[in-house]
């Protein structure tokens, strides 16, 4: 067989089984880099908090807290709704307690969860919906359960996740957001949890995709017209 039909042949059986997916790679390339990630991240929906410094002769002492909360590990200050709070974590698990009177305000109820969410929320939009979560959707798969899932009005859907717990915003998201995990769905080419981008499939298609590159530049080497060889002249 001649070289040059091999390397067309090649090319385009290549080409006819990856092609469609360095298409793919293409257009979700193109929105992943067109949409500016702290769009993506859903930062334009959370309020910046203020900067307040906290007088520590007015906190509860941590080893005031350890007779209450056995096995007491670790004592995080933090922040709840601009007051401070306590983190705490126990034997028993995490916990969250006011630092200023040492009442305790976790597990946090739907009251506290709409108000948390609101305090957060950036936009202006009402609470649609409110739910305490026990089984985990697949856009916050890697978080723990159970979460406080507070949706709000708006045609992205805004959606917080707070932790019952801590009170920590575990995740944000919203329909960009959304879409940008469809596409990369796509261009990592894990159809199940989404996070795996060194599995065989894409591996795979990665490898016949430089192959067919690398055929169509040995194509290209035969698409140059190729120079004639003038011929001398016979001698008088």
């Amino acid at each position: 067989m001649r070289l040059p039909l091999l390397a067309r042949r090649t090319h385009k059986w290549l080409a006819l089984v990856v092609g469609l997916q360095v298409v793919l790679w293409t257009l979700t390339g193109l929105y992943m880099t067109a949409v500016h990630i702290d769009i993506i991240h859903g930062d334009h929906f959370v309020r910046t908090p203020k900067e307040q410094p906290v007088d520590v002769s007015t906190l509860v002492e941590p080893s005031i807290l350890a007779s209450r909360f056995p096995g007491l590990q670790t004592v995080q200050l933090t922040r709840f709704m601009e007051k401070p709070a306590y983190v705490l974590q126990s034997s028993s698990g995490f916990a969250l307690v006011d630092a200023t009177s040492g009442q305790t305000l976790s597990p946090i109820d739907e009251t506290k969860a709409r108000a948390l969410a609101r305090h957060w929320y950036a936009g202006e939009g009402d609470i649609v919906r409110v739910d305490l979560i026990t089984k985990v959707p697949l856009e916050v798969q890697t978080r723990p359960v159970p979460l406080w899932r507070v949706e709000f009005e708006g045609w992205d859907k805004p959606t917080f996740y707070f932790s019952p717990l801590t009170g920590e915003m575990i995740a944000r998201r919203h329909e960009l957001w959304r879409l940008f995990d469809f596409m990369w769905m796509f261009h990592i080419m894990d159809y199940d949890d989404r996070t795996d981008v060194n599995n065989p499939l894409l591996r795979t298609a990665t490898v016949l995709a430089v192959l067919m590159s690398a055929t169509g530049l040995w194509l290209l080497l035969y698409s140059f017209p190729k120079r004639k060889r003038k011929k001398s002249k016979a001698k008088a």
